[in-house]
């Protein structure tokens, strides 16, 4: 259930990185865009809206991308589609390179917090609710949506960039193949608490996270049995 370039078109090129967008996305956002009417007096805002999402998960694939290629990595593609983006890195197989280049994307999230946390002081001390109620509004909506993504990204869950991150800080200790094999099972368990929670809430959109996480800690079990595979093949140092 990764994404890939496939079902995508090009958008633009920044950096010697091609950003793709998947066609769903269209619909998601015409779905999100529907049910939120109501809440600015015109459905201009609310595209507006979740334009500012694309924005804010765009800057943060691309946060992966230039962290990876600081490091000596490659990066060359950003696939953008309903649940988020996905930036195709290579960083060197060293925890240290791994854990820039993952941890790179959620500081970007970390960046823009007081960026909001300023415009809404601004907005608040000249009465932009009262004289612009959509722009306020808007900027509050905005800000939540970046904390938002911010918080959900760093759980400890694989293949979020938080079970990522706990992936390269095991590795320093447990090698590369044992901390895959740790952060899947901690991902497996994340799985099954999302899962238990869209049943209790009836949500599809929790379903289909807790699919994705499914499918990718299986993806990264068979990668760690490999691993673990490709060491032992090694011959013992002289």
């Amino acid at each position: 259930m990764s994404p890939t370039s496939q079902g995508s078109f090009r958008l633009f090129r920044f950096a010697g990185i091609t950003v793709f967008l998947h066609w769903s996305w269209f619909l998601i956002a015409y779905f999100e865009i529907s049910t939120r009417r109501g809440l600015y007096s015109s459905p201009v805002w609310n595209a507006l809206e979740y334009g500012a999402l694309f924005v804010i998960v765009t800057l943060h694939e691309f946060g992966h991308a230039l962290a990876c290629r600081q490091v000596g990595g490659q990066a060359d593609q950003i696939v953008l589609w309903p649940l988020g983006g996905v930036a195709y890195v290579a960083p060197p197989p060293r925890p240290g390179a791994a854990l820039w280049s993952i941890a790179a994307g959620p500081l970007v999230n970390v960046v823009l917090l007081p960026v909001f946390a300023l415009l809404r002081m601004a907005g608040s001390s000249r009465g932009w609710a009262e004289t612009m109620p959509d722009v306020y509004d808007l900027i509050h909506a905005v800000a939540y949506i970046n904390a938002g993504l911010l918080v959900f990204n760093i759980l400890p869950i694989y293949p979020l960039d938080g079970g990522q991150i706990l992936r390269a800080l095991l590795w320093y200790w447990l090698g590369r193949a044992r901390s895959m094999q740790v952060a899947v099972i901690v991902g497996f368990a994340g799985c099954a608490v999302v899962g238990a929670v869209a049943l209790w809430q009836r949500s599809v959109w929790l379903g289909i996270i807790a699919a994705f996480i499914f499918s990718n800690c299986l993806n990264g079990w068979k990668h760690a049995q490999a691993l673990i595979r490709m060491d032992g093949a090694k011959p013992p140092d002289a």
